[in-house]
């Protein structure tokens, strides 16, 4: 389940200035926080024991425990017993669920910057699309395949299909950014309803590369259909968020 420093030349990387007044454990960890921040160094990732961190470096293991202490209790890194020290997943997020909101809306709320890298876009026929959307089996349908991150962190692989004979603009449509702001917007759909489901599942191969796992990990899955006020399905989305950065909040009534 975690990663090895298989790749040992990340951590020849690190270089100490014995000629700076700034002591080694924080020059230490300046140095292993860049290698986070540029994913250098993914959530889940084996750091070197601190002995053989030392040796690598030259410096006291003492040295190396102080930084790997400090970046414990930052929670960047966190020791997981015989597993060894790696570096931490990011904080989990909690939207709260209750009425229609998309990732970008949901990300907002939270005060997250909501991005998008779109991983596979094209218009496809097929005969089970259009027998769940209703329309004929000629129908045609735009499917993308996009990676939402909020502040730069992956969070869901989202796999969508859109019925283009309501929403022929969609065509056109480059993808970035809510598809629901574009389909209200642009297309001028009033949405009425829609239905939700959550189920826990292991990420697919793809969903684990995207997301840095180094096996399959839990995730929970989110299937939803939407409607127009005409009862029209207008989107089917399998959204499948990484489970050691996402939780939903439900508000039940009394």
């Amino acid at each position: 389940m975690l990663k090895t420093p298989s790749h040992e030349n990340v951590f020849q990387q690190l270089r100490l200035d014995h000629h700076s007044s700034q002591p080694y454990y924080q020059q230490l960890q300046q140095q292993l926080l860049g290698l986070i921040e540029s994913g250098a160094l993914a959530p889940g990732q084996n750091l070197p024991a601190e002995r053989a961190l030392a040796d690598l470096l030259q410096i006291s293991r003492t040295t190396v425990k102080r930084c790997y202490d400090q970046m414990r209790e930052a929670d960047t890194l966190v020791t997981l017993g015989r597993g060894g020290t790696v570096v931490q997943a990011p904080k989990g997020i909690s939207p709260e669920m209750g009425r229609l909101k998309g990732f970008t809306e949901e990300m907002q709320e939270l005060g997250m910057s909501p991005s998008t890298k779109l991983l596979e876009r094209k218009i496809v026929q097929d005969r089970t699309l259009a027998s769940m959307f209703g329309r004929p089996a000629v129908a045609k349908f735009l499917k993308l395949v996009r990676l939402r991150l909020a502040d730069e962190q992956s969070m869901s692989r989202e796999v969508a299909w859109y019925d283009l004979t309501l929403a022929p603009s969609l065509a056109d449509w480059d993808a970035m950014g809510s598809s629901y702001a574009y389909l209200q917007e642009n297309c001028q759909i009033r949405f009425a309803n829609s239905e939700q489901s959550i189920e826990a599942v292991l990420s697919s191969e793809e969903e684990s590369q995207v997301f840095g796992f180094t096996q399959p990990s839990p995730c929970l899955l989110i299937k939803r259909r939407i409607y127009s006020d005409r009862q029209q399905l207008v989107e089917y989305v399998e959204g499948t968020f990484r489970g050691d950065a996402y939780a939903y909040r439900i508000k039940l009534q009394v």
